[in-house]
């Protein structure tokens, strides 16, 4: 995996110039460790899984960062969250020196609260997720992202090129991004390392983290979660179909969302003239996991499932979200729109950059009336345009303010 770039390698060297440390966060084997070896080798290295190094620092942390006061990274931090009151102490004896740790954290929703609370203004946090498939493919980063940059322009939006094919997207589609897995090429192991992450997912890291959790219900829960990836959570049916709580349903939605399995979209409610559906949205954030979770192991049998619109659009909404978060672009935010009448808008991506309503849709071929509610929402908020993602060839404008997208370019 090594070979293999990751976009945000760029964003977290640059974070390490401007603050003492950086925490790299996201799910289990999405590859912090081999990003955080990789950038810098001769740091000195502690994973905190390891019960050798975890009794070295727990044991008199002060003396340890006395022998160790820079150029160090910390794996799997969340596994002594007092080490936050520790460094803050540490970073503010010598506040003016940057680069100083690098710490990476998984699984745990708790995680962001620590850091918040002990190393705010200290820390800067950067979010790996799993491969993109520019990442498998080893391409540079699209320049549809350029558009982010500034004040959103009808100016450069048509010089966007796409670099990927669609056999490149559709295998990455199916297979999802876990590094491992993926690069394996080999469905058996594939099947099998699915299979035993579902499993170390629910009995080692759910288990430590919520000891009197019902793993049986929680497995249940995940297992009817796929089925309803990419829709309106419901969770008072929710509820009745796994025979818990209400109550019950949203601490599983927020455990499943603080372990980076799944992410919550909230409804866009600025439009004060339309009855706003105000319920969050969610989908399984790697479509790999997704379809194994749902049986699907082929492409033919992603092609004859029900589920196939909601995971492309949920396929797309994620390689866009992995593209801005490795960039330096702050204070963005996604969201979806659908009011009561069933008017609805995939994805709406909204910053300093202004705002931006997405339409994802699956096929080549995109018929105008389909877009009416983007066209609408465009007019009434007078923005300068919207777009279309789905499997077109090429890039081109289908109505003076909607240009379509080939997945290929995102």
């Amino acid at each position: 995996m090594n070979d293999k770039k990751r976009i945000c390698e760029d964003k977290i060297k640059h974070l390490l110039k401007l603050f003492p440390a950086v925490v790299v966060i996201g799910a289990r084997q999405t590859g912090k460790t081999t990003i955080c070896k990789k950038i810098l080798p001769d740091w000195f290295y502690l994973d905190l899984e390891n019960p050798k190094d975890y009794d070295r620092i727990t044991y008199d942390p002060l003396f340890f960062f006395e022998q160790y006061p820079r150029n160090l990274i910390i794996d799997e931090a969340q596994e002594h969250p007092d080490i936050f009151k520790v460094l803050r102490g540490i970073i503010d004896q010598k506040r003016s020196i940057k680069g100083r740790f690098l710490l990476t954290g998984s699984s745990s929703p708790k995680l962001l609260s620590h850091l918040s609370e002990s190393l705010a203004g200290r820390i800067a946090i950067v979010e790996l997720d799993t491969f993109k498939t520019i990442e498998y493919h080893n391409r540079p980063l699209g320049n549809l992202y350029n558009i982010f940059s500034n004040k959103l322009s009808l100016k450069n939006i048509s010089e966007i090129i796409p670099s990927l094919e669609l056999v490149n997207i559709n295998k990455s589609w199916l297979c999802g991004g876990y590094p491992e897995p993926t690069l394996s090429n080999d469905e058996s192991f594939y099947l099998s390392w699915m299979e035993n992450y579902r499993k170390t997912y629910i009995e080692r890291d759910i288990s430590k983290l919520f000891p009197k959790l019902n793993k049986v219900a929680y497995r249940r829960f995940l297992q009817i979660l796929a089925s309803l990836s990419g829709n309106i959570i419901n969770k008072a049916a929710l509820a009745r179909d796994i025979e818990v709580s209400e109550k019950t349903i949203s601490e599983y939605l927020h455990i499943a969302e603080g372990t980076f399995l799944w992410r919550l979209i909230p409804s866009y409610e600025k439009n004060t003239r339309k009855s706003i559906i105000k319920m969050p949205k969610g989908h399984f954030r790697d479509t790999g996991l997704l379809h194994y979770l749902l049986n699907i192991v082929t492409e033919n049998d992603l092609m004859t499932n029900t589920i196939i619109g909601r995971s492309f659009e949920s396929f797309v909404t994620e390689e866009l979200l992995k593209g801005l978060n490795s960039t330096s672009i702050t204070n963005w935010y996604p969201y979806y729109y659908r009011t009561r009448n069933g008017a609805e808008i995939d994805l709406i991506l909204e910053g300093n950059f202004g705002t931006l309503p997405i339409e994802v849709k699956y096929g080549k071929y995109t018929k105008l009336k389909y877009l009416r509610t983007l066209s609408k929402f465009i007019d009434e908020h007078q923005l300068p345009f919207g777009m279309l993602i789905n499997q077109a060839d090429s890039v081109e404008w289908l109505t003076p303010k909607i240009i379509q997208i080939p997945v290929g370019a995102i």
